[in-house]
This record gives structure tokens, C-alpha cells and sequence, in this order.
């Protein structure tokens, strides 16, 4: 009990019946009541006074200069022997009387540091707040939520106050506090010098990879070619050599952008104006202009992110001299590549691209997503995180209302909006079915139609002279896009029957399993035959041909093996009531119904897991597919259907002859 518990009201008696050493105001026989105390009463004070003057006397702070406080004791005073003296200073003297008589330098440089080591320990143990200065609120408040580039037309802006515009995020201050920080408005030379930096030591990461050359990593860890990284054409040259092969090997399968505008705009971002070639240790020109030159340069600069991400994939297909030596280094493992990765990523989250709805933003966690770890036993990876983000924004603009999408003016941006959908709904339904979880999407959670540009006859498709359609068009020709769509139906029903509480503690309802394998029979009698790989397989089949086929015939067969696998480890709910109570399965009407379902799910897994191991073998008979984590095995629950998806393939140096004057590479890719 204390002075101050007394005058902030609160009661005498603790909560372990302790009293206080003086006697209580009231008497000992009327009931304590519930009333405030009256402070003004003269007992209460009283009370007061007596027990201030029991209360221990504060503690003094120690002012003493730093001479009185360790005075040398005489023989010695060498020796680490001292005692204190009394300082006292006169009002109106600089120093205290024992350094006036000792003619000593009265100094409080002991004082200070403790003062100093208090009053950071108070400010660490201070709660921070989630918002910043009152000034950076109000700056970031009337500055515009939405930036150019987050648009996908003039009359479909997100203008909410929820979507903040994208910031910025300086490298660590302390090492290179005048380099400028990377914003969407960033030029693209300043961009690739982040980029193409030294590696960094392990404990540094993001950002704080832009180090001065005495404490970054050095360009030896990615190959002797490495160096010509710090001069800035060398940087140029690699990065559109990179972007070139993004177009060619990973466009094919994700066609996202529009090769010919972004290129289009890289150039005009990267020759817009001469920058002086510094090294990624020296920091550029705080005056240096980067204005365009160009009348007919667009008003749309790159994002860096999205610019940063075609780069990373580049260098995981590109057979550059460059990234030939940084395998050779590294026992086969390009480091250049991975940095390039993780750079990408940290970028595209310190631009908070996750969280800011826009057209660009949508296409960078799409292009990200495949390129991260999807290792459920990888602690650092990034299970679906960016295609959940992905799925986020777009639900944000709207995307999946047929009214928005037609009111987009711009065909080409109306085209990625639309392709961008049907990516993430469809990656949404598979990830589901393979790794066991809930999608996020539902049936009726859009209305739009598929990518549809008019009948695309098969002559037009044949004919050299005619322009030839992008990879969007080809697909939705052959039916590819609703053979897909098709399937992912199927695959989310069976996500949200099978993947339940309910289901792995009481089994597989038999209506459910009947239901499951009439729609896949009667997806194959629609589709496979129109977009699986065919009985005559056509020897000249071209990349995209090929793997198209086999990934589309591999997954049709992976739903069999996956409900093999359910069905193994759940059981039937009937069978499994009529053991529960200690009856025999057989006992049951349906028992032969139910042995023939299992004996028919069981045979099209064995067929599923052959037909896959051969479709493997045909994408490596024709140099697409050099490695594959697979292994024949003898029951098909032990096959790794939820890892073929979403392993690492690699495809041959033979693909490289369909893309006639580039290198292509032996790198990876989800099938």
C-alpha cells in the first residue's frame, strides 16, 4: 500500500485481505460501502500524512562529476583503488569545489551516458503505433490512392481510400543512405543496377543487398563472367537477352503480356535518356535526368516488379555464357538465378503489389507464383500465397463481373484481364484437389465468358502469310480453355466433399464416389480426346503442342489417383457405420455395388499412374523433358500425385531447334 493507492480511490483491503498499518476510517462495525473516499475529510488527510512520512525518502539522483566520483587513493594511484567525494557547486560557479581546488576539468560525461542508456530502454520498452508522424499521414492522405499504372481503363479506376498507393522502400540507410528508393516510377537503369548487384552475405536480404563494395558479396560467387555485371551496358545487353527468352520459352505457356508492346516499352524506358555508367557500389547522380526524349514514348512506364519478374524467369531458362559459368561454379545450381528470384519477390512486396488492386499488380503475383517453392515441407516457401493474392486483386477490381469487363474499352488489356482470371481460377480449383485444401473460388462466384476472339479457322492457323493468333487464341481454338474449366469444376467439387472434417473421420459417402466418377467419365468422353495426347502422336509436334497435350492428359488421370488416395485413407461411410457397430462390410444390400466401385477406382489409378509414366516418356524421347521426380511404383497410393503437378521439369536442349536463333535452357517448369 502506497501514497498513490490511496489517491487514486482504490480500496484499503487487497485482494489477499491484507491491511494497511493504519487504522481504516470507518468503524470496525459498520459494513464498508462502495463510495469513493472523501479526500477532504481532516482524518483522510490526516491518514495521508501519517503514512507519507513512513514511505521511504526517494532516491537521490547520483549528479556528482566525473572527477568526485572516482578520486585515486593514495600510495597508489595507479592502481584501480578509489573513493567518492562530495560535489558541491556553488550557485553561480561552472565547477564544483573540488574541482576548483584541484584545478580539474568538471566534466558529466558519466551522467550522460547513463541518462542516455535509460532513455533508450524506455523508448524500446515504449508500445509502437501502427501509423506514423502526423506529417507522413497527411502527405500519404492527399497524395492520389491510385496510381497511373494500377488502372486497367480511364473509367475503371480503383479510387476506395483502402487501396493506398504504393510507397517506397529505401536500402539500409546506414550503409547507402543516398541511393535513391526503387518506386513504380523508378527508371528501368537504376532498376537492373538493384537487380544485377553483388550477392549479398547471408544475413542481409531485400534491399539491404545494395551495399557499398566493401561490404556486399563479391560477383565470383556467380561465375568469373560475373564482374561485367557492374558496367551498365553489360546490364542492358543481359536484360533484354533475358526478356527475350522469357518470350520465348515461358510466354508460350503463360501469356500474360503483349511481347511486342513491353518490349516496346523496355527500350523506350531504357534508351530514353544516357545515364552515366556507375557500379552498383557507387550511387547514381542525385541530379541525373531521366526524362523521356521521345515524343512516341509511352506515357506507361514498366512496373519494376513486373520488369524484375520476367527478368528472373529468364534467367532460369537462359543459356547466356553468363549463366552457363554461374552453374559450372555452383555444381549445377545457378545463384545468380535464384537472387534474381528472391530480388523479384522483395521488390514486388516492399511495392505492396499483394495488397494494392491493379491490372499490373494481378499479372506480377501470377508470374511470381509458379516460381516459388511449392514444397508443403518447405518452411520458406511460398505455398499459394501470391496466387491467393492474385485471386484478391481481382475479385477487387471486379474482374469477375461480365459488366466490368465489357465496359474495358482497351481490347488487349480487356484480353489480359480475362486470360488473368481463367489462370487463377483454374490454378485455384487444381491446387485444391492436390494439396488437400478449400478453394477460394465457388461456382457462382463469376459470370464472365472464356477468351473469345471469333472462329480462328484451322487454314488461317496453317498459313504462313497469315498473321499468326497468339497462344491465347490457339488454345481457346482447340478448347483447351473449357476442357480446363471443365475439369476444375470437378476438381473443386471434389475438394469440398473430400477435404472435410466430416469426410476423414467418418469416410467417403458412396453417392458422393458414384458422383465423382460419372463426371470424370463423362469429361473424358467430351474432352480428352479433343485435348489429351492422341493415339497417332505426331512426331513433329512443337513445344507448346506437346506439353499442352500431356499436362491436360497427366491431370484428367491424377483426379483418379487422387481419389484412389481418399478413398484408401477415409474409407466408405457405410462400410465404415456397419464396422463401427461390429457388423461385417458384406452385410450390407449395395456390399457388390461397393467392392465393384473400389475394384473399378482402383484400376483407373493403375491406368492413371501408367499413362502418366509414359507421357513422360514421350516428352523425353523428344528432348522436352530431361529430368522428372518419378518413380514406377506398385500400388498407386504411394505414387506422388499432389508433387507431379507442381514438380520440377525440365525440359531439353532440343526445344531450343522450334525457336530458331536463341539459346534456350534446361531449366524448370510446372506442368
Amino acid at each position: 500500500m502506497d501514497l498513490h493507492d490511496i489517491t487514486q480511490g482504490m480500496p484499503l483491503t487487497g485482494p489477499q485481505g491484507r491491511s494497511p498499518p493504519l487504522p481504516l476510517p470507518f468503524s470496525a462495525h459498520s459494513p464498508p460501502t462502495a463510495t469513493a473516499f472523501n479526500l477532504t475529510t481532516t482524518t483522510m488527510q490526516n491518514q495521508i500524512h501519517e503514512l507519507a512520512k513512513t514511505l521511504p525518502p526517494p532516491r537521490k539522483q547520483n549528479t556528482a562529476c566525473d572527477a568526485c566520483r572516482s578520486v585515486p587513493l593514495p600510495p597508489a594511484p595507479t592502481q584501480r583503488r578509489s573513493r567518492k567525494v562530495k560535489c558541491n557547486q556553488l550557485p553561480g560557479q561552472d565547477k564544483c569545489q573540488h574541482c576548483l581546488t584541484k584545478n580539474y576539468p568538471c566534466t558529466h560525461y558519466v551522467q550522460q551516458a547513463t541518462t542516455e542508456k535509460k532513455r533508450n530502454a524506455a523508448a524500446l520498452k515504449r508500445p509502437r503505433t501502427l501509423s506514423t508522424s502526423t506529417s507522413s499521414t497527411t502527405a500519404a492522405s492527399s497524395s492520389s490512392r491510385v496510381s497511373p499504372e494500377q488502372s486497367i481503363s480511364p473509367g475503371h479506376t480503383p479510387t476506395s481510400p483502402h487501396y493506398p498507393a504504393a510507397t517506397s522502400y529505401k536500402p539500409l540507410q546506414g550503409y547507402y543512405s543516398s541511393y535513391k528508393p526503387i518506386t513504380p516510377q523508378t527508371p528501368t537503369r537504376e532498376l537492373l543496377a538493384y537487380l544485377f548487384s553483388p550477392p549479398t552475405p547471408s544475413s542481409m536480404h531485400g534491399y539491404h543487398s545494395i551495399l557499398p563494395q566493401s561490404m556486399a558479396g563479391s560477383y565470383a560467387d556467380w561465375g568469373e563472367l560475373a564482374p561485367r555485371l557492374a558496367e551498365e551496358p553489360s546490364r542492358v545487353d543481359i536484360a533484354t537477352d533475358l526478356v527475350d527468352v522469357y518470350f520465348q520459352i515461358v510466354h508460350t505457356r503463360l501469356p500474360l503480356l503483349n511481347p511486342a508492346q513491353f518490349r516496346a516499352r523496355l527500350h523506350s524506358s531504357l534508351h530514353q535518356a544516357q545515364s552515366r555508367s556507375h557500379s552498383p557500389g557507387t550511387p547514381p547522380a542525385s541530379g541525373a535526368s531521366f526524362v523521356s526524349t521521345s515524343p512516341h514514348a509511352p506515357e506507361k512506364p514498366l512496373h519494376p516488379a513486373l520488369v524484375a519478374t520476367v527478368i528472373a524467369w529468364g534467367a532460369k531458362f537462359s543459356e547466356n555464357p553468363l549463366l552457363v559459368k554461374d552453374r559450372e561454379h555452383n555444381n549445377g545450381q545457378s545463384l545468380f538465378a535464384k537472387t534474381l528470384i528472391t530480388r523479384a519477390r522483395d521488390l514486388a512486396e516492399d511495392l505492396k503489389v499483394h495488397r494494392i488492386p491493379s491490372s499490373d499488380h494481378v499479372v506480377i503475383a501470377l508470374l511470381i507464383e509458379p516460381m516459388q517453392s511449392q514444397n508443403m515441407e518447405n518452411s520458406s516457401g511460398f505455398h499459394g500465397f501470391w496466387l491467393m493474392s492474385a485471386i484478391r486483386l481481382l475479385l477487387d477490381l471486379q474482374i469477375n463481373h461480365k459488366s466490368v469487363m465489357s465496359n474495358i474499352q482497351d481490347p488487349e488489356a480487356r484480353g489480359t484481364m480475362i486470360f488473368a482470371w481463367w489462370m487463377a481460377c483454374l490454378a485455384d480449383a487444381y491446387r485444391s484437389v492436390y494439396y488437400r485444401r478449400k478453394p477460394m473460388l465457388d461456382d457462382d462466384d463469376y459470370d464472365i465468358d472464356f477468351y473469345t476472339v471469333g472462329p480462328v479457322p484451322p487454314d488461317h492457323l496453317e498459313s504462313s502469310q497469315a498473321t499468326q493468333p497468339s497462344p491465347r487464341e490457339q488454345l481457346e481454338f482447340l478448347g483447351y480453355y473449357r476442357a480446363a474449366h471443365a475439369l476444375a469444376r470437378i476438381s473443386r467439387q471434389m475438394s469440398r466433399q473430400l477435404w472435410r472434417p466430416a469426410t476423414e473421420s467418418d469416410g467417403i459417402p458412396l453417392n458422393e464416389l458414384l458422383t465423382f466418377m460419372n463426371l470424370l467419365n463423362d469429361w473424358r468422353e467430351e474432352h480428352l480426346q479433343h485435348v489429351g495426347v492422341p493415339s497417332n502422336f505426331h512426331s513433329e509436334w512443337d513445344f507448346v503442342s506437346a506439353v499442352t497435350a500431356c499436362a491436360s492428359d497427366a491431370t484428367y488421370h491424377i483426379m483418379w489417383i487422387i481419389i484412389f488416395n481418399a478413398l484408401d485413407d477415409f474409407g466408405i461411410r457405410e462400410v465404415n457405420d456397419m464396422m463401427r457397430s461390429g457388423s461385417p462390410g458384406n452385410l450390407l444390400p449395395n456390399s457388390v455395388q461397393i467392392e465393384t466401385t473400389k475394384r473399378k477406382v482402383m484400376d483407373e489409378a493403375l491406368h492413371g499412374s501408367t499413362r502418366i509414366a509414359g507421357l513422360a516418356g514421350v516428352l523425353t524421347s523428344h528432348g522436352y523433358l530431361v529430368r522428372i521426380r518419378f518413380t514406377r511404383y506398385t500400388r498407386p497410393k504411394q505414387l506422388p500425385t499432389d508433387k507431379f503437378m507442381m514438380t520440377e521439369i525440365g525440359f531439353g536442349r532440343d526445344a531450343r531447334q522450334h525457336y530458331p536463333g536463341r539459346h534456350t535452357s534446361c531449366a524448370t517448369w510446372a506442368a
